[in-house]
């Protein structure tokens, strides 16, 4: 039977977003191959860890400040053109990295310097990317396709590792360059076509793109935001570097080779579509209870404890698995929690500072745990961040219920 005019638009909404989702999921592929290979290029090249964590800290550390700057542009000038000009500039770094590569005249400040120009266009693109999804389907398709979206995510961190490894182990890393750089090509036509031309504010030109200081100051001053940021803060702070250094882990710890890399870092991507699941299942409210969160941070704490007394390397991929669900539940019931709390009016402004605090994490996270393996080892230094982090997620809870369990005339004033 044929289609009636007035159904067209909603069929090709559909069609669009099918388009987007399987451009993300070639192009995120090819995002992982390169994310699996770099760390083993970088111990290659200058056997430390501490350059494995510098990498880590200089893409990520542009998030603390550039996903603000981002947001603002994202409401301030045409957000299609925001993410290609940010994409092509990607492009040619990788494009750089793979040429050098091939001719074997790769080195280390190359790549930070890249690292860095990929995180600066990532911070300042991501609040203009987010808004992809609610441009292309109707608003009451959108929790949907957030969950679709999710689960393209954990699939491509799936089979990028996977399909990474095999690929080092046989071709070399420079083959995971190209494959990255030709997952740009189907993910910028598919942009091209599917993203409306403009979804921010015309202005003139006599403004500020600066975030508005007296408005994050605010929010950072009231604890019902406080809480779910340090917590987001102190696991990625403290957790993330048991996936950051896993290369690390592979070859130094357990003598492994690139498609036991490939085998580990598939193993966090299960993770993270098991973490989802469980998420999805729980149901939102539990999953946005500050409680809930605490404790499923704490119990990823003490999952890097247990690294010290993993034998074997499959014993560690199953210990990844949980660390991945772990953290794919508690990112997402702290986000759940501040959009839950948030008004609508600064709901964008709060998520930003969700991001800042993310990235933030990472990249100091990265940095310092890169220092204490060049000092103590491995298994040593993530013993220590998990003990940490367990205590801390443990303390904030405290102090959360103190403050709830309180009556309101005892309750500080935020």
């Amino acid at each position: 039977m044929s289609l009636k005019i007035d159904q067209t638009p909603n069929l090709l909404r559909t069609k669009r977003y099918v388009l987007y989702w399987i451009s993300s999921l070639f192009s995120n592929i090819g995002t992982w191959m390169q994310q699996v290979a770099q760390p083993w290029v970088i111990l290659n090249l200058t056997h430390s860890a501490f350059w494995v964590g510098m990498d880590s800290f200089v893409m990520n550390a542009p998030g603390w400040i550039f996903t603000l700057w981002g947001g603002v542009l994202a409401d301030r000038f045409d957000r299609k053109k925001i993410v290609l000009w940010c994409q092509s500039i990607q492009f040619f770094f990788v494009f750089i990295l793979l040429v050098l590569l091939v001719l074997g005249k790769i080195q280390i400040w190359i790549i930070l310097v890249s690292s860095f120009f990929i995180g600066v266009t990532d911070s300042l693109s991501m609040p203009a990317f987010q808004s992809i999804i609610p441009s292309i389907v109707d608003q009451k398709d959108v929790p949907r396709a957030v969950a679709l979206n999710s689960i393209q995510f954990n699939l491509s961190r799936i089979l990028g590792p996977a399909v990474a490894g095999m690929v080092i182990a046989a071709y070399g890393a420079s083959v995971c360059y190209g494959a990255n750089l030709i997952s740009f090509i189907p993910f910028f036509l598919s942009l091209y076509w599917i993203y409306p031309r403009s979804t921010g504010k015309k202005t003139d030109g006599a403004f500020s793109v600066r975030p508005t200081g007296n408005q994050f100051k605010q929010i950072l001053g009231n604890r019902d935001y406080q809480i779910p940021l340090m917590t987001i803060f102190v696991t990625t702070l403290f957790c993330s570097p048991l996936i950051t250094f896993c290369p690390v882990i592979v070859k130094e710890v357990f003598h492994g080779e690139a498609h036991d890399l490939g085998w580990s870092m598939m193993s966090v991507g299960i993770g993270g579509v098991l973490g989802g699941i469980v998420s999805s299942l729980l149901g939102g409210k539990i999953s946005s209870s500050q409680t809930y969160t605490n404790v499923i941070a704490a119990l990823l704490g003490m999952s890097l404890v247990l690294l010290i007394f993993i034998p074997t390397i499959l014993l560690f991929d199953f210990l990844i698995v949980f660390a991945g669900a772990a953290l794919t539940m508690s990112n997402t019931a702290s986000n759940a929690n501040l959009q839950k709390t948030a008004h609508n009016d600064i709901r964008g402004q709060v998520m930003s500072l969700f991001q800042t605090a993310l990235h933030g994490g990472m990249s100091i996270g990265s940095l310092f745990a890169g220092l204490m393996i060049s000092h103590f080892g491995v298994r040593v230094a993530l013993f220590a961040n998990g003990l940490t982090a367990a205590v801390f997620q443990f303390g904030i809870l405290y102090f959360y219920r103190r403050r709830i369990n309180l009556k309101p005339s005892d309750r500080p004033l935020d």
